[in-house]
């Protein structure tokens, strides 16, 4: 129970801090697209990746550094064109959108809100913000890898605490997300909203690249 505990602290921890792939799974909660599917997707990202930390994928990236690098790169232009494609929706929004909740029995959206993203293409995005993260490599791979193996044999109950904890925060960041609704249901809260997530993608581009 102690390295259950202590693995899902670890994995709150690191999962928690703002980046890409959370601002991309509270603007989909927002709008309630594919939320589930998004959820899911994150949340097995995560086990995997900390299942193959835990397994020793971090020792096969030590010896081959140079994929770090790759990921790195090909992240930071994935986030920089995602950044683009928000200051774009933020420059010229397609119409208002409406969060709030409807009426019953009305399943039709308001004929200016902008048609719903298709759930490829959300998946797709959900995926590439998680893999083409070189912290989740860093973070969830090598450091929470290398903690569970302090805990021996004890290591995949710590393991299973911080997927745990992976599954509680994207549940929480993804179907919490809607009570922000009543604040985000002006095309000019929107606007703002989409010059925030172009700020931060971009950001967190130019950190990936950028020598520390």
């Amino acid at each position: 129970m102690a390295a259950a505990l202590a693995g899902l602290g670890l994995g709150l921890s690191l999962i928690i801090a703002i980046g890409a792939q959370n601002v991309f799974v509270l603007r989909q909660g927002i709008r309630r697209e594919h939320v589930l599917a998004v959820v899911i997707v994150c949340a097995v990202s995560d086990a995997v990746l900390i299942a193959a930390g835990i397994a020793g994928l971090g020792a096969l990236l030590e010896v081959v550094p140079w994929l770090i690098d790759v990921v790195r790169w090909a992240g930071a232009a994935f986030l920089v064109g995602y950044g683009m494609l928000a200051a774009r929706r933020a420059w010229r929004p397609s119409g208002a959108l409406t969060v709030g909740e409807q009426p019953a029995g009305d399943e039709q959206a308001p004929a200016s809100a902008p048609p719903p993203a298709r759930l490829r293409g959300v998946l797709l995005t959900a995926l590439a913000l998680t893999w083409l993260n070189p912290h989740v490599y860093l973070d969830t791979v090598f450091l929470l890898g290398s903690i569970a193996s302090t805990w021996e044999e004890q290591r995949w109950l710590f393991g299973a605490g911080a997927m745990l904890g992976s599954v509680l925060w994207f549940t929480a960041l993804g179907f919490g997300a809607r009570y922000l609704g009543r604040w985000l249901s002006t095309p000019r809260a929107w606007r703002w909203l989409d010059a925030g997530i172009a700020v931060v993608m971009v950001a967190i581009a130019v950190s990936l690249v950028v020598p520390r």
